[in-house]
């Protein structure tokens, strides 16, 4: 599946996901532009469907793209239980509206509860 690129190489674009996903699983939402919040919506979606299964393979595959434990913890330890019952929408992305300096479509990404 396609993967939108943001002005952006590989490696950086991926630090900027992990980084995002990260911040959604300790904070519950973020606040970005509307294309990374898209973006790391797909990402986290798949993260919380592993951990719902709860296996230490499952921890480990988490481990590797997330590479923090705090969210790993988080993510294992409260929100697979809070989605247990939900087969899919975790994450809702509420749009804002330009934002005043550049006109950049901004949106918040958000942990469904």
């Amino acid at each position: 599946m396609a993967q939108r690129k943001l002005g952006r190489e590989g490696a950086t674009r991926k630090a900027l996901f992990v980084n995002l996903a990260n911040s959604l699983f300790k904070n519950g939402r973020v606040e970005t532009t509307e294309p990374k919040a898209k973006e790391v919506a797909r990402i986290a979606e798949k993260l919380i469907t592993k951990a719902k299964k709860g296996t230490q393979h499952a921890r480990r595959q988490v481990m590797s793209k997330l590479q923090d434990q705090e969210s790993v913890e988080i993510l294992f330890d409260d929100l697979a239980s809070q989605f247990d019952t939900r087969t899919g929408g975790y994450t809702r992305v509420i749009k804002l509206g330009p934002r005043r300096g550049d006109g950049s479509p901004m949106a918040i990404l958000e942990l469904v509860e």
